[in-house]
């Protein structure tokens, strides 16, 4: 929590509630020997003498340290800039997940404030040297970079995300004339040294950044690019396998996903997927045309679910969710929605936000496979019940791993089938096509890095084979040449889950409950795929010892 003070702000612990976490290579190679020397000690202790528990949180601790000390052995460590992503971002919209109540909080908020420009200096620093190493992203997306810094950071203060804690309701423990005193300074730094420090990197990023961009689309082409890609493939899909391996599972999925929506297409009364494909993606009445709109179908799906929700757990979390419009300044370049998670301790919601831009490329039948992997079952209820687990507090507030977390969302996505909301044909053809997606993911992520595929190939090959609008195609294969190995977590993570179910369907029979079963796959939280395996072994043991 040292390390990270915004993660112990959003849990509740104030101890560094005026700090912001620092930003250089030797901080980077402090941690890591850190973390080498908890791996050391960790190592001493024989796993099969400790409980149940406690072997879950060694594992889960020994993989979080690996990938802490091989990640940092990389170049790329210091590309802290991407499509799904950035270091400018996460300091403009940081307060939207630090609890604010008192005077005291929204001083501490503008002390971290004032450490900004000190941070974007530095991060500008570290990219001029990443590039002059031959670390950038590809051309097309860092174009938008100068302009998408200098939008977080409008003429208007108060449009500036980093003012959304003085755009709110003033809090009732704070007097009228303290709270004009306080967004009179918020207004002062962020229109002064911090909107400078914005402009700054935005130069630096047009002159120094984007003429070094890759022309390569391949991470691959980067200085130990090879052997980094395989690295980021373990990272994210917490297993051994490699980029040929994804890239074949992927093939195997794709055929899998086109013979079942060429069925559901038959029985559409279309003459082929394609021809049904394309009246989805061009026929009028799938879209709407107003953000407001987009936001009211929205809500309607969610609190659909929300009622299907006690009949598939036993246990649910108590933190609810809202849903809200993506930050504009972003939105046009970012995917189709996110989810931002809460926190019980600071009094606040989980979000699942919805991009409302380009409103022609999103279509009505997407919301309810998107809507069950960002909220709930998804994203949402994975994310919140981990927090209030009993758990060590370092396993609630920093633990993730992509093949779970993005696996369990995907998994969510087949759950509901069982849940009936895919009720015409075209939302099961978008939840077929969000299927798709995931598994051309496999074959497009790869291909991209470890086979020689530039993004033309990379769009035609996902514009054959899933729903996906143009927009959405461009955004996503943006997405995976500068995030490589991180898309390829979701379908490995998802039918890790799904083997484990048939197996304790198969061996528990009458006695097999659903509920039960995604209580034991969510009761440790986020765990590599290794360990769930054998936290669900265990469970099915014990299902079937249970009278």
């Amino acid at each position: 929590l040292k390390d990270n003070p915004l993660i112990a702000s959003s849990v509740g612990v104030k101890t560094y509630d005026r700090n912001l976490g620092e930003l250089s290579l030797d901080e980077f190679d402090r941690q890591a020997a850190e973390a080498q020397s908890y791996l050391t000690r960790l190592r001493a202790i024989p796993a099969a003498s400790l409980s149940p528990t406690d072997r879950s949180n060694h594992a889960v601790l020994v993989r979080t340290l690996e990938d802490q000390i091989a990640q940092n052995r990389f170049g790329q460590r210091q590309l802290l800039y991407s499509s799904l992503g950035s270091y400018h971002e996460f300091l403009a919209t940081m307060g939207e997940n630090i609890p604010m109540r008192t005077r005291e909080d929204y001083d501490n908020y503008l002390a971290r404030l004032a450490l900004v420009p000190a941070r974007m200096k530095a991060y500008s620093d570290m990219s001029v040297k990443a590039a002059n190493e031959g670390f950038t992203q590809a051309c097309e997306w860092m174009k938008t970079l100068p302009g998408s810094t200098v939008a977080l950071v409008p003429a208007d203060v108060t449009k500036s995300p980093f003012y959304g804690p003085f755009a709110a309701t003033r809090p009732q423990a704070i007097s009228e004339p303290d709270w004009t005193a306080l967004q009179g300074r918020a207004r002062e730094v962020i229109g002064g040294p911090i909107a400078a420090s914005y402009r700054a990197f935005s130069q630096v990023a047009e002159t120094q950044l984007v003429p070094k961009c890759r022309k390569v689309d391949s991470v691959s082409a980067q200085p130990g690019g090879k052997d980094y890609y395989a690295s980021l493939v373990r990272l994210h899909t917490t297993t051994d396998l490699t980029p040929d391996q994804i890239h074949q599972i992927g093939l195997q999925e794709v055929a899998r996903i086109r013979a079942e929506m060429g069925q559901v297409a038959k029985k559409a009364g279309f003459a082929s997927r394609e021809a049904m494909i394309a009246d989805m993606r061009t026929n009028p009445k799938w879209y709407v045309t107003t953000p407001e709109e987009l936001m009211e179908k929205t809500a309607i799906v969610t609190k659909t679910i929300d009622g299907k929700m006690p009949a598939y757990f036993g246990r649910l979390p108590r933190l609810p969710y809202g849903i809200r419009p993506m930050t504009a300044a972003t939105a046009p370049t970012d995917t189709t929605a996110r989810y931002q998670p809460g926190s019980p301790e600071g009094g606040i919601a989980g979000y699942y936000l919805v991009n409302t831009t380009k409103l022609d490329q999103r279509p009505l039948w997407e919301i309810p496979v998107l809507s069950v992997h960002e909220a709930v079952p998804g994203h949402h209820m994975q994310i919140a019940l981990q927090q209030e687990l009993e758990m060590p507090q370092w396993r609630k507030a920093t633990t993730f791993f992509t093949a779970f977390v993005e696996g369990w969302g995907l998994y969510s996505e087949r759950m509901g089938v069982d849940m009936g909301i895919y009720d015409t044909p075209q939302k099961d053809m978008g939840r077929l096509g969000y299927q798709m997606w995931r598994a051309t993911r496999l074959v497009v992520d790869t291909g991209l890095h470890s086979k020689g595929w530039d993004k033309a190939r990379a769009v035609a090959y996902m514009k054959d084979n899933t729903t996906l609008t143009d927009a959405n195609i461009d955004a996503e294969v943006n997405r995976y040449i500068s995030v490589p190995g991180q898309a390829t977590a979701y379908m490995i993570g998802k039918r890790k889950i799904e083997e484990l179910r048939s197996r304790a369907e198969q061996q528990l029979g009458p006695k097999f409950d659903v509920r039960r079963f995604h209580d034991a796959v969510l009761g440790q939280g986020a765990v590599p795929l290794d360990a769930l395996e054998a936290q669900i072994d265990a469970w099915i043991a014990a299902e079937k010892a249970r009278a």
